[in-house]
C-alpha cells in the first residue's frame, strides 16, 4: 500500500511522493488522514530555509533535516482504519489527532494519537495543537483580573490567544497586526480595539490603555519588529511574553532607555515545557485534557481561510508564503471523508 506525502525537497519548493505504507504491529494503530493543517509560522520558517543550522527534528514522525530535504508538519487529523492485536482505547473509525507530517496514510504507535470528541467536526481538530500552544502562553502570561493586555500578531495562535484572554477577566484586549482582515476577525473573536503596527509606532496604544502603557504584552507575530514594539506598549514593571519562534531572523532590541528605566520584563514561552512553578499541579496530561475541551468551545470554524487537496500542496504552500493577506489557516485535504 502507497501513501502520499508532502515533502520540501528545497526552500520554498514542494514535492509529491509515494511512500509505502509499513505492517502495522501489535501496537500500531493505522491512520487515514481527512485534512491537516499548514503552521503559518513555524512550518513556514522551515520551507524559506530560515531554521538555525544543526537544529534537531523534535518528533519522531519528522523525516529529513531542516537542511533539506524535509517531511515536515505537526498538525494530522484522520480515522483510525486499522489497529494492532494489543491496542486498547482505539476503536476502528475513531477520529483522531496526530502529530505528523502531510501525508494521506501512515502507521503510529497507539500511543501517539490523541482521540478526539465524538461530537467536533474532525476538521477542527486540526487546532489542537495550536490551542495547546495558546493554553501554555496564557498560563505562562499569567494575566490578572482588571488588567490591560496587548496581544501582537493575529495569525492562528494570536486569534485563539485572543479567545483565551477574553475568558480570564482582563479589562482590555488590544491586538496589533498589519492585516486589516485579521484585525476584523480578531474583534469578533473578543479584542476589543484592533490596531495596525504604525497605530503603535504613533503612540495610541498608550491613549487607549489610559496610563503609560498596557500591563501585559505577548508577541505572537513571528515578526522580529513586533517584540520592540511590544517593549514599547507596556507600563512600569510589565511583561513581555514572547511565543514566537524567528528562527534565523535577527532581532533587534531598543534597550538602552525605557526598558531599564520601567524595570521590563521579557519572558519566553513555549510549548513543550510547563513553567516550573506550575509543577506538578499542571501536567502535560491535564493541558491536553483542557485543549480537548476548548476545540468545542471556541470559534473556530472563521479560521480555516482556504482549503486545498493535498495534490495541490505546493499552490496551498505558495499562498500563505506569498500572500498572508489572504489566509488565516490553510489545510489540506484527503480522500478519506
Amino acid at each position: 500500500m502507497a501513501a502520499l506525502s508532502v515533502w520540501l525537497p528545497r526552500a520554498r519548493s514542494v514535492e509529491l511522493r509515494e511512500e509505502a505504507v509499513p505492517d502495522v504491529g501489535p501496537n500500531d494503530v493505522q491512520v487515514a488522514a481527512l485534512v491537516s493543517a499548514i503552521s503559518h509560522g513555524t512550518e513556514m520558517l522551515v520551507f524559506r530555509g530560515q531554521v538555525p543550522d544543526g537544529l534537531e527534528l523534535d518528533l519522531p514522525t519528522l523525516r529529513g533535516s531542516f537542511a533539506f530535504p524535509i517531511k515536515y508538519g505537526y498538525a494530522s487529523v484522520g480515522r483510525v482504519v486499522e489497529r494492532g492485536a494489543a491496542v486498547q482505547g482505539l476503536a476502528l473509525g475513531d477520529a483522531v489527532f496526530v502529530h505528523h507530517p502531510h501525508q494521506s496514510t501512515y502507521v503510529v504507535p497507539a500511543d501517539m494519537p490523541i482521540r478526539l470528541p465524538d461530537d467536533l467536526d474532525p476538521e477542527l481538530g486540526v487546532f489542537l495543537a495550536n490551542i495547546e500552544t495558546a493554553i501554555n502562553v496564557v498560563l505562562d502570561a499569567a494575566p490578572r483580573l482588571g488588567e490591560r493586555v496587548a496581544v501582537f500578531g493575529q495569525g492562528v495562535v494570536g486569534l485563539l490567544i485572543t479567545q483565551l484572554l477574553r475568558q480570564t477577566g482582563v479589562r482590555l484586549i488590544m491586538v496589533v497586526d498589519p492585516l486589516a482582515r485579521r484585525r476584523e476577525l480578531a474583534c469578533q473573536l473578543g479584542a476589543d480595539v484592533a490596531l495596525a503596527p504604525e497605530d503603535v509606532a504613533a503612540g495610541n496604544i498608550h491613549g487607549l490603555s489610559d496610563e503609560q502603557g498596557v500591563d501585559l504584552a505577548i508577541e505572537a507575530s513571528g515578526n522580529a519588529a513586533a517584540l520592540d514594539q511590544a517593549l514599547g506598549s507596556v507600563a512600569f514593571g510589565g511583561t513581555v511574553v514572547v511565543c514566537s519562534w524567528y528562527g534565523t531572523k535577527p532581532v533587534r532590541l531598543t534597550l538602552g532607555g525605557a526598558f531599564h528605566r520601567r524595570r521590563l520584563r521579557i519572558h519566553s514561552s513555549q510549548v513543550s515545557t510547563i513553567d516550573a512553578p506550575l509543577q506538578p499541579r499542571w501536567t502535560h496530561q491535564r493541558r491536553l485534557e483542557l485543549a480537548c475541551k476548548l476545540l468545542g468551545d471556541l470559534k473556530l470554524n472563521s479560521l480555516i481561510s482556504h482549503r486545498f487537496p493535498v495534490e495541490r500542496a505546493a499552490e496551498a504552500f505558495a499562498l500563505v508564503d506569498e500572500h498572508p493577506d489572504q489566509t488565516v489557516q490553510v489545510v489540506l485535504t484527503y480522500g478519506h471523508r
